[in-house]
């Protein structure tokens, strides 16, 4: 398992939204597909993620967490609802 770095930028931190906790809000500032260890190839996550509205400075926040292991998670991007693994999340760098 690979260990995603959290970094300082600015006001914020960069962290993948895979993370984050249930009420977090932020804004996407790019896609990380490589270093997400998810079973999909990197360009093919990285395409999905963007046909779902993933993409850079888009607003975010999590909803809710699955009852188990707190995956899926509920994600609005913008104005629409997702659900998705926290595994693909990692791929998601927002601050």
């Amino acid at each position: 398992m690979t260990t995603i770095p959290i970094k300082q930028t600015g006001a914020r931190q960069l962290m993948p939204l895979g993370l984050a906790k249930r009420g977090y809000s932020g804004v996407i500032r790019h896609l990380a597909a490589d270093e997400a260890g998810s079973a999909l190839s990197a360009i093919e996550l990285e395409s999905r993620l963007i046909e779902l509205g993933f993409v850079e400075g888009a607003k975010v926040e999590v909803l809710h967490e699955g009852i188990v292991g707190r995956d899926p998670i509920a994600v609005r991007i913008e104005n629409v609802t997702i659900a998705v693994r926290r595994r693909e999340a990692m791929a998601v760098i927002v601050a």
